[in-house]
């Protein structure tokens, strides 16, 4: 009789540890995989945002070599990710694949004009920083026209940062559902074990005797949650690499550590906070309020 019941509490505290654990790391996977979301949109944006390109298009009495200075000026530039002297010859040459048409043969001459493709870091890419630059390479001589999307510029800035505003917002949201569902678990977890904590409450054992094993337990309940939640991000992660390898979502892994440390500190931090208050609030109920 004593072994079969010593079996059951045993089979009922496993299924309670597993609960907790299993709670915690469906949590922080979502919160680990949203992590991941805004960390890659944040690249996503900065990709679009260094697709735009500057053209300076240059004078034909432009000396080469005013023009082989401004191109290298341009490279060594902080903004600059990178700087292409574009010919009019070879501007003529895809023009004519583009449209399928010798234009050439029609004029008789080459109306376009020699041009550096200019193409900026992401965090230049606004209507102030880029106003900046036009005024800047307008202002030379030898330049005849600086063109760039301006419109494109403006919305490009506009969606971004409504996008990441939400992300925020969701990001937030999750958080405090993911505080919630943990201390939710935690607390359910405790209750079966009421009577064992205002037991050792009545024979004289301190509050902070009595907290210290369950808040041991769910710590690392909460660290083994956070492996398991990390396991299956990594293979998410993994999966997503191989089908989009355009994406490179392995190609920074100083961010997916940080992410991969935040994970495991919210399981610990989250399971210890709601261990204490949890543990806490059964010691301050009477024993009639524990049935």
């Amino acid at each position: 009789m004593g072994q079969s019941f010593e079996r059951y509490q045993k089979r009922r505290l496993i299924s309670s540890y597993f609960s907790v654990v299993l709670s915690i790391s469906l949590v922080l996977f979502l919160l680990g995989v949203l992590g991941v979301l805004v960390i890659n949109t944040k690249k996503l944006g900065d990709h679009f945002k260094e697709q735009i390109k500057i053209t300076v298009f240059l004078r034909d009495n432009a000396k080469k070599v005013e023009i082989s200075q401004l191109q290298q000026s341009l490279a060594l530039a902080p903004y600059t990710k990178e700087a292409v002297f574009i010919s009019k010859e070879d501007a003529a040459e895809q023009l004519r694949e583009d449209i399928e048409e010798d234009f050439l043969g029609f004029l008789g001459y080459n109306p376009l004009k020699n041009a550096i493709d200019l193409s900026l870091l992401a965090a230049y890419v606004s209507p102030e920083e880029i106003s900046e630059i036009v005024a800047d390479l307008s202002a030379k001589s030898f330049v005849a026209e600086v063109a760039y999307d301006q419109p494109l510029v403006n919305l490009l800035n506009d969606n971004i940062k409504k996008i990441s505003f939400w992300i925020l917002v969701i990001s937030s949201v999750m958080t405090f559902i993911a505080v919630l569902l943990i201390n939710a678990s935690i607390r359910l977890a405790l209750y079966s074990n009421r009577f064992i904590i205002k037991t050792m409450q009545m024979v004289g054992a301190t509050k902070q005797f009595i907290r210290k094993p369950f808040m041991a337990t769910n710590i690392k309940l909460g660290i083994i949650g956070a492996f398991v939640a990390l396991s299956g991000i990594g293979s998410l992660m993994a999966y997503l690499d191989f089908v989009f390898p355009s994406l490179g979502l392995l190609n920074d892994p100083i961010t997916l550590g940080i992410v991969a440390l935040g994970v495991f500190l919210l399981g610990a931090v989250i399971a210890g906070i709601s261990t204490f208050f949890a543990a806490q609030r059964f010691l301050n109920l009477r024993t009639a309020e524990l049935y």
